[in-house]
């Protein structure tokens, strides 16, 4: 892997950024961002070098677009005839939301790899997921190594590119449900007087461990909630009052607002 490029900087650039450095297979790592400062300060954190979206565009082989829809035709505005003058070979890595591979392919050069990726803030821990899918001209090799830069960032899935949005509801999206869970469960707590702090870090490692067990023993998430509910016992209790609420429901509507959602 030789140059890394990100154009974008914001939330989801910089927690891929973190994991690409973290990898260790980038040799140059290249950072721009409309704001130049916070380009700064995470170059300083990575020991990565800052550039402009035109310098990005010309010496990146894997060239990251991390902005948001309504950017990116400004941007590209500003960087199309460096893409057009090039003579070596590179990789294109949309994470602008809405945008398919068949548009981005008319706005590239002709034959240009593309991979259209939706990656989740936890990428930046470790313990992320990105979704991707590519275009024809992506060889395996190509994809062998996207997953070896983001081998450090947690789970990379392709699917087809029809059922990415769906998957985005959750991976994506429900980063956002799991940390109002994690509030919820921390506020019924501190209601029956425990210390919010401790509220706050027993819900997180409770989270945390049943994610674990699922992933590793490969149990149905209903069959270990299941085995925790005694007869008779409190969390059957409690899993009564969620289902009263419309718990299960809530969920599933907020997965499918968020699949149903234009960008």
């Amino acid at each position: 892997m030789k140059t890394v490029g990100f154009i974008g900087t914001g939330n989801m650039g910089s927690a891929l950024a973190r994991a690409v450095a973290g990898s260790g297979r980038a040799e140059r790592l290249l950072l721009a961002n409309r704001s130049p400062d916070k380009a700064s300060r995470l170059a300083a954190e990575l020991g990565a070098e800052t550039a402009d979206n035109r310098r990005t565009a010309a010496e990146a082989d894997w060239l990251f677009l991390a902005v948001k829809p309504r950017q990116l035709d400004g941007m590209l505005a500003g960087i199309r005839d460096v893409l057009e003058a090039r003579t070596t070979r590179f990789v294109i890595l949309s994470m602008v939301a809405g945008k398919e591979l068949s548009s981005l392919e008319e706005i590239f050069p002709p034959e240009t790899p593309i991979i259209r990726l939706m990656p989740n803030i936890p990428v930046a821990a470790g313990a992320g997921v990105t979704l991707f899918c590519a275009s024809a001209a992506v060889t395996a090799a190509d994809k062998a190594a996207f997953r070896a830069l983001l081998g450090e960032s947690g789970l990379v899935a392709e699917l087809e590119e029809r059922l990415l949005d769906a998957a985005t509801g959750v991976a994506g999206c429900g980063t956002a449900y799991a940390a109002m869970f994690v509030e919820a469960l921390a506020d019924g707590a501190v209601a029956c007087g425990l210390p919010r702090q401790d509220a706050l870090r027993f819900a997180e490692q409770m989270l945390l461990g049943t994610a674990r067990m699922l992933l590793e023993s490969g149990e149905h998430p209903g069959a270990l909630k299941d085995r925790v509910c005694s007869p008779g016992g409190s969390t059957i209790q409690g899993v009564r009052a969620l289902e009263e609420a419309g718990f299960r429901a809530a969920v599933m509507n907020a997965v499918i607002a968020a699949y149903e959602t234009e960008y």
